[in-house]
Protein backbone atom coordinates (compact mmCIF):
# COMPACT_ATOMS: atom_id res chain seq x y z
CA UNK A 1 0.00 0.00 0.00
CA UNK A 2 1.69 3.26 -1.20
CA UNK A 3 0.23 5.48 2.10
CA UNK A 4 2.55 3.38 4.28
CA UNK A 5 6.05 3.68 2.56
CA UNK A 6 7.91 6.75 2.74
CA UNK A 7 7.99 9.59 -0.03
CA UNK A 8 10.73 9.10 -1.93
CA UNK A 9 11.66 4.77 -1.35
CA UNK A 10 10.71 3.28 -4.32
CA UNK A 11 8.85 0.01 -4.87
CA UNK A 12 7.16 -2.11 -7.08
CA UNK A 13 4.39 -1.45 -8.72
CA UNK A 14 1.94 -3.60 -7.39
CA UNK A 15 -0.25 -4.54 -10.66
CA UNK A 16 2.30 -4.39 -13.82
CA UNK A 17 -0.79 -5.10 -15.62
CA UNK A 18 -2.71 -1.77 -14.76
CA UNK A 19 -4.05 -0.23 -17.67
CA UNK A 20 -2.70 2.66 -16.97
CA UNK A 21 0.69 0.97 -16.51
CA UNK A 22 0.75 -0.45 -19.66
CA UNK A 23 -0.06 2.71 -21.55
CA UNK A 24 2.72 4.62 -19.68
CA UNK A 25 4.90 1.89 -21.57
CA UNK A 26 3.11 2.67 -25.24
CA UNK A 27 4.13 6.35 -24.18
CA UNK A 28 7.34 5.88 -23.63
CA UNK A 29 7.95 3.75 -26.87
CA UNK A 30 6.23 6.28 -28.62
CA UNK A 31 8.31 9.02 -27.19
CA UNK A 32 11.72 7.11 -27.49
CA UNK A 33 10.53 6.43 -31.57
CA UNK A 34 10.07 10.30 -31.72
CA UNK A 35 13.30 11.67 -30.00
CA UNK A 36 15.36 8.78 -31.72
CA UNK A 37 13.88 8.73 -34.93
CA UNK A 38 13.60 4.54 -34.15
CA UNK A 39 10.84 2.45 -34.87
CA UNK A 40 10.11 0.09 -32.14
CA UNK A 41 6.86 -1.47 -31.35
CA UNK A 42 5.39 -2.32 -27.64
CA UNK A 43 4.43 -5.48 -26.08
CA UNK A 44 4.09 -5.01 -23.17
CA UNK A 45 5.80 -3.59 -19.48
CA UNK A 46 6.84 -6.72 -17.82
CA UNK A 47 7.88 -5.59 -14.20
CA UNK A 48 9.25 -2.00 -12.78
CA UNK A 49 9.44 0.30 -9.44
CA UNK A 50 7.58 3.20 -9.14
CA UNK A 51 8.96 6.47 -6.67
CA UNK A 52 6.50 8.99 -5.10
CA UNK A 53 8.30 12.35 -5.92
CA UNK A 54 6.63 15.77 -6.96
CA UNK A 55 4.16 13.31 -8.63
CA UNK A 56 5.76 9.96 -9.76
CA UNK A 57 8.76 8.49 -11.52
CA UNK A 58 8.56 4.62 -12.85
CA UNK A 59 11.19 3.03 -13.75
CA UNK A 60 9.42 0.59 -16.51
CA UNK A 61 11.18 -2.79 -18.19
CA UNK A 62 9.30 -3.04 -21.48
CA UNK A 63 9.48 -5.59 -23.94
CA UNK A 64 9.43 -4.17 -27.96
CA UNK A 65 10.21 -5.49 -31.17
CA UNK A 66 13.22 -3.40 -32.81
CA UNK A 67 13.33 -2.07 -36.18
CA UNK A 68 14.21 -5.29 -37.60
CA UNK A 69 11.16 -7.28 -35.84
CA UNK A 70 13.18 -8.87 -33.20
CA UNK A 71 11.99 -9.19 -29.50
CA UNK A 72 14.12 -6.48 -27.39
CA UNK A 73 13.78 -5.63 -23.82
CA UNK A 74 14.23 -1.79 -22.25
CA UNK A 75 14.58 -0.02 -19.50
CA UNK A 76 12.42 3.54 -19.19
CA UNK A 77 12.28 5.96 -16.83
CA UNK A 78 9.14 7.89 -16.83
CA UNK A 79 8.28 11.00 -14.87
CA UNK A 80 4.60 11.60 -14.11
CA UNK A 81 2.68 14.42 -13.00
CA UNK A 82 -0.83 12.88 -13.80
CA UNK A 83 -2.69 15.98 -12.49
CA UNK A 84 -0.89 18.28 -14.67
CA UNK A 85 -1.01 16.21 -17.79
CA UNK A 86 2.48 16.08 -17.65
CA UNK A 87 5.42 13.17 -18.34
CA UNK A 88 8.67 13.42 -19.27
CA UNK A 89 11.08 10.33 -20.46
CA UNK A 90 13.37 10.62 -18.48
CA UNK A 91 15.68 8.05 -19.84
CA UNK A 92 15.22 4.96 -22.32
CA UNK A 93 17.91 2.17 -22.76
CA UNK A 94 18.15 -1.65 -23.69
CA UNK A 95 18.76 -3.97 -21.05
CA UNK A 96 21.33 -6.17 -21.84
Amino acid sequence: MVSSLLVGEPYPIPDINDPHIQELGVWAISEHNKQAKDALKFKNVTTGDEQVVEGFNYWLIIDALNSKGKDSRYKAVVWEREWENFRNLTSFAPVN
